[in-house]
């Protein structure tokens, strides 16, 4: 056992859902009016289509996935991730925290229509239009097909790569046809995900525990 927790001690860094849990379900409670109206016009143009709530919940699995995949086999890759996830995640907050914004565009429901509008329904009634930018979403799909793709290990799964970039897309879309998002929260999350690349994939970068990491996982 002490074995197996040392081998598996960079588990430590997983501890930032305390943090980050507990700040959103604040945010989610406290800010329900008086916030900034996140939309431009390209929103008017989106058509609500409830059929990408499909890859909208995928995205659950896309995250827990390339976290567990580099956990268990490159701490570097693994350090890389979360570092770009987590630091992109509290910068969100951050800025939710002291720009409080949110979105008045979603459309009126039938949950009877089929069953994908009535799995949209329940998601309107449990998430609140608010702290929307930038999206979350559409900013960890990016970390995690950007993380596939500067992976040794997976270079040589073209099919994977090309499957990851589909699924990262249609992450991204779904947030904006979904009414979920403004399209400019998504523009915001790019940025976000374009300055982050260049510190966390820099050939500086090297993440404390590397040395460490090395006897641990190859």
């Amino acid at each position: 056992m002490k074995n197996l927790l040392y081998r598996y001690r960079h588990v430590w860094i997983l501890s930032y859902a305390f943090i980050y849990i507990p700040w959103f379900i604040y945010l989610e409670k406290t800010v329900t009016n008086h916030y900034h109206i996140m939309h431009v016009a390209i929103d008017d143009l989106i058509p609500f289509n409830e059929y990408f709530i499909i890859p909208y919940l995928l995205w659950f699995a896309y995250i827990a996935a390339a976290v567990l995949y580099f956990f268990f086999t490159n701490v570097k890759d693994y350090y890389r991730l979360c570092t770009m996830l987590f630091t992109g995640m509290t910068i969100s907050l951050v800025v939710c925290t002291v720009f409080p914004n949110g979105t008045d565009f979603r459309p009126m429901i039938d949950p009877g229509k089929n069953l994908c509008s009535a799995i949209v329904a329940v998601l309107y009634s449990t998430d609140t239009c608010t702290n929307v930018f930038p999206s979350i979403h559409v900013y960890n799909s990016i970390c995690v097909h950007i993380a596939v793709l500067n992976s040794k290990r997976l270079k040589k799964y073209q099919l994977l790569k090309t499957g990851s970039l589909l699924l990262m897309i249609s992450i991204c879309l779904a947030t904006v046809f979904l009414k979920q998002h403004s399209a400019f929260d998504g523009l915001g999350s790019l940025v976000m995900a374009y300055v982050m690349y260049h510190f966390v994939y820099s050939d500086s970068y090297v993440p404390s525990r590397e040395k460490v990491s090395q006897k641990a996982i190859s």
